[in-house]
């Protein structure tokens, strides 16, 4: 189960393994295709659509999930956009929810994804900087791992990576979290003793500038920060297999604080999941590392204008309270844009920054370093 599924009930609405087929009587239709979890697909269905239909009654909003179809999903489908593009033809889709601009490659330069500005997007302006990586992905919901604790036990949470580590070491037993290849709160667990390894800096990594050399030479100071933490782990340096599983230690006791997916734990607060003791924060000298869903749209969407507007729909402060107080997300717009008593709610766990850190060959160097110098004697399987 991933991390998502574990607190939400409800069937999902299940793998489309065919691609609509727009017809005459379907002219106002805006074809929306998502891979997200079936938390997301289902918040979509049972509560944007059919806001957003109510307020634009000239259009409709058709679902189409591509999560567990043949054809490697929403990546498919943007490569037969883009060569809808270039053929100049329909690409039987208009908006994408949850796909990463920069693909495929050279799309961008080749003009296949909407700019967005204020001239298309009125609201553009209140996005959150942090989420813009370029003009041509919209940040309309986040995520980002933090710290979730038992407030009967811990009286003060740190909020520094110094203060975290000293906790750990002053109360063993009582901290834990998955192994970096299980579970994305375990592993930005991880990421977050290499940024501090590396003078709090992660711009130092990025996806093109790999090399052994260099894995050699930044990785090490984790792995001597992570093992000096490890006796001091729950259980003599247990680590679980999961995100749920860590959440699970939490909730019935048996430790008293975990890095824990901002979603997932607001979520489980919401329904009862996790107990009202529970409460979140998130450190302040440099955050736990998470990120934002992007909403992308073809500039060749038959339906462009449309699928603009229900961009402009997921930016409004009723979609973006309920990404929060439903979804158990990040809004995508800045926080100044929430109601007062939200921020307020909400202000540990307010990010003052969301430092990523790149996948492919760094993150396969992270995974094999922590299991070769930190954890040698647990199994990879």
């Amino acid at each position: 189960m991933n991390r998502r599924q574990l607190l939400v009930s409800g069937a999902a609405l299940g793998a489309l393994g065919v691609l609509p087929v727009r017809s005459a009587f379907a002219a106002d239709r805006i074809d929306v295709f998502t891979s997200s979890d079936s938390n997301v697909s289902d918040w979509i269905a049972n509560s944007v659509k059919p806001a957003f239909e109510a307020a634009n009654p000239d259009l409709t909003i058709n679902i189409v999930i591509t999560r567990g179809a043949g054809g490697g999903g929403l990546a498919a489908i943007a490569d037969r956009a883009f060569a809808a593009f270039q053929q100049k033809a329909d690409p039987q889709v208009d908006f994408f929810e949850g796909f990463n601009e920069l693909n495929p490659k050279g799309a961008i330069e080749a003009g296949l994804w909407t700019k967005f500005d204020e001239s298309n997007l009125p609201s553009y302006g209140k996005v959150n900087k942090l989420g813009i990586e370029t003009a041509y992905g919209l940040p309309y919901r986040g995520s980002q791992v933090l710290l979730a604790y038992d407030s009967t036990k811990v009286k003060e949470a740190p909020t520094t990576w110094e203060a975290l580590t000293a906790w750990i070491k002053a109360n063993p037993g009582q901290f834990i979290y998955n192994r970096p290849d299980k579970g994305g709160s375990g592993q930005n667990f991880v990421k977050r003793a290499i940024h501090e390894a590396n003078g709090r800096d992660p711009s130092l990594f990025t996806v093109a500038n790999f090399s052994k050399e260099s894995a050699d030479k930044m990785l090490p100071g984790a792995w001597k920060i992570l093992s000096d933490l490890a006796p001091s782990l729950y259980d003599n340096g247990a680590y679980t297999a999961g995100n749920t599983p860590t959440l699970q230690l939490l909730a019935n006791g048996a430790v008293s604080m975990v890095p824990a997916w901002s979603d997932q734990a607001l979520q489980g607060l919401a329904q009862g999941v996790l107990p009202p003791t529970i409460k979140l924060v998130q450190l302040q000298d440099l955050a736990l590392c998470g990120g934002f869903t992007h909403v992308t749209i073809p500039t060749n969407a038959a339906h462009q204008a449309g699928a603009l507007k229900f961009a402009e729909f997921l930016l409004s402060e009723a979609v973006q309270t309920s990404v929060l107080k439903d979804l158990g997300g990040f809004p995508g717009v800045d926080w100044s844009n929430l109601p007062a008593d939200l921020r307020t709610q909400y202000a540990d766990v307010i990010p003052a920054s969301i430092p990523t850190f790149p996948s492919g060959d760094w993150e396969t160097a992270m995974v094999d370093g922590w299991y070769r110098n930190v954890a040698p004697n647990v199994n990879r399987g």
